[in-house]
Formats: structure tokens, sequence, C-alpha cells
């Protein structure tokens, strides 16, 4: 069940996780309908974009992991260093969008009576050298 409260906190966990690997920049969370954070150098100039998808699995069991392509594509329209970040049970897996290759099409979440938006272009991205992860 959705929990608004919850998912903030998962996505702030994992935004922090990552930026522990970078003491010298901070993020800024966006609004509603936008991508989840800017990230800021210590002069506040923003340095790249970052969306924080959910995966409910762990690090061993994640991929191929998905991405809506409204979601991407959204992430990478301002052309400033997007970054994508899957929050699993463990950990995080986040990459670089302009470093990783992943494969384009249908599907989203199985489909439901009455729902006319389950089904969306997505995208999957496979294991692959670009992609890192750290444990929490």
């Amino acid at each position: 069940m959705y929990n608004k409260e919850k998912n903030n906190e998962r996505k702030l966990i994992a935004i922090n996780k990552f930026l522990a690997l970078k003491p010298d920049f901070s993020f800024v969370k966006l609004g509603v309908n936008q991508i989840d954070f800017k990230i800021i150098n210590k002069d506040k100039h923003p340095v790249s974009y970052v969306d924080v998808m959910f995966r409910d699995k762990s690090l061993a069991t994640a991929y191929p992991l998905p991405v809506s392509a409204t979601v991407l594509i959204k992430l990478c329209k301002p052309r400033l260093n997007p970054i994508i970040i899957w929050a699993c049970y463990d950990g995080i897996i986040y990459g670089e969008v302009k470093k990783i290759a992943g494969e384009f099409k249908w599907g989203g979440r199985s489909s439901r009576i009455g729902s006319l938006n389950d089904g969306e272009c997505m995208t999957y991205f496979p294991k692959q050298n670009s992609l890192k992860f750290i444990r929490y």
C-alpha cells in the first residue's frame, strides 16, 4: 500500500547514502511531480539531478532495474548529469544515465480492473559495470 511518509523516508535514506560518497555536495528536494532531487555543490550551483526508484528486492535480485520512460525523459530534460538511484531492501544501486544501457519495452504494473494507466513504456537496465551499489 502507498505510504507517502514512508516513501519520502526511503528516498531520503537513499539520497543521503549516495551523497556520503560526495561530501562537497548536498541536495534540494524538489516538488511533487518533479524530479526528486537537485544536487548542488558547496557554492549552491546545481551539478546534477537525481530520481530515486523503489525496488522491493535485495541488491542481489534487483536486476533488471526498471524505470518508466516518462520518468527517464523528465530526468534527462535539464541535461545536467542525470542519475538514477534504485532503493533496495539492503542498499542502493545507482548510475549515471549517460553511461548505462537498457532496453525499452511495454511494461509497468500488472493490469487492474478499470485502470487504463497500468501499462506504459518502460526501460529495463541489466547488470553492468556502469551501475554501482552501496549496502546499507
